[in-house]
C-alpha cells in the first residue's frame, strides 16, 4: 500500500464519521421535539378526561349556646365576737349551813306497826288472754302426721278446687302435761274459712311439755298452719 492509498483511506473515514456526528444531531432535535409534543397531548388529554375533584362539605352550624345564671357569691358571716370574762370572780350571797347532816332513822322514830304491808303476791291468770310466758326449752309438735292428715280432711274443698290457699297464725296454750287448751287467731290469713278451718286443726296439735330451766310451764307459743294446693 503507498502513501496514496493510505491518505484516501484517511479522508473516506473522516468524511463517514462526520456523517454519522451530524446525524446524530438532527436525530436529537427531531427527538426531543417529538417528545415536547407527546407530553403536551397526554397532559391536555389527562386535563380533559380526568375525572373532577369536589371537596367534601366539612361545615358545621352551631346550637345557641344558653346563659347560665350563676348563683349569687355567699357572704360568710364573720365569727363571733369573744365573750369577755369577768376580770374578778363572782361571789355569791347566800349562805350555806356547813353543818349538814341527815337524820338517822331508828325503829323508836319508825315503830313497825306504823310500816306499811308489804305488797301481797297475786298469781297472774296466764290462760286468760295470750301473753309473755318464760321458757327455755320450747314444746315439740309430737304428732305430726296426724296433723297432716287432719290439713288433707280440713281443707275446705271449694277453697281447694279454687287453688285459693294461705296461712294462718295461731296461738297455742299448753298446759304442764303438753295438751292444746286453748288456741286463737293471732294473724289471720284473709278467708274466713281458711282461719276456721286452721282452729280445728289447732285442736288436733299434740305437744311435749315446756320447760323453764328444770321446772314443766305452761305456755302461749304461735304456730303457723298453711293450706296450698300441691
Amino acid at each position: 500500500m503507498n502513501a496514496d492509498d493510505t491518505s484516501l483511506m484517511s479522508e473516506e473515514w473522516t468524511a463517514s464519521s462526520d456523517t454519522a456526528n451530524d446525524s446524530f444531531k438532527r436525530s436529537f432535535d427531531s427527538w426531543f421535539w417529538g417528545s415536547m409534543i407527546v407530553a403536551t397531548v397526554v397532559h391536555a388529554a389527562l386535563f380533559q378526561f380526568w375525572p373532577t375533584l369536589t371537596a367534601e362539605d366539612v361545615s358545621f352550624t352551631a346550637e345557641e349556646l344558653e346563659a347560665i345564671e350563676l348563683p349569687p357569691e355567699i357572704e360568710i358571716p364573720p365569727p363571733p365576737e369573744a365573750i369577755s370574762r369577768p376580770a374578778t370572780p363572782v361571789i355569791a350571797t347566800a349562805t350555806v349551813d356547813e353543818d349538814i347532816t341527815i337524820a338517822p332513822t331508828t325503829f323508836e322514830d319508825n315503830p313497825v306497826e306504823d310500816l306499811p304491808p308489804p305488797p301481797t303476791a297475786t298469781t297472774l291468770d296466764i290462760a286468760a288472754a295470750p301473753t309473755f310466758t318464760p321458757m327455755t326449752v320450747r314444746p315439740e309438735i309430737k304428732n305430726r302426721s296426724e296433723v297432716i292428715q287432719a290439713m288433707e280432711r280440713g281443707y275446705p274443698p271449694i277453697l281447694r278446687d279454687a287453688g285459693i290457699g294461705g296461712q294462718v297464725l295461731v296461738w297455742f296454750f299448753i298446759n304442764e302435761q303438753g295438751r292444746v287448751i286453748d288456741n286463737r287467731v293471732a294473724n289471720s290469713s284473709g278467708n274466713a274459712q281458711l282461719d276456721e278451718a286452721a282452729l280445728r286443726v289447732a285442736s288436733i296439735y299434740e305437744f311435749t311439755p315446756a320447760l323453764n330451766r328444770d321446772q314443766i310451764v305452761p305456755v302461749w307459743v304461735q304456730i303457723p298452719i298453711t293450706f296450698q294446693v300441691r
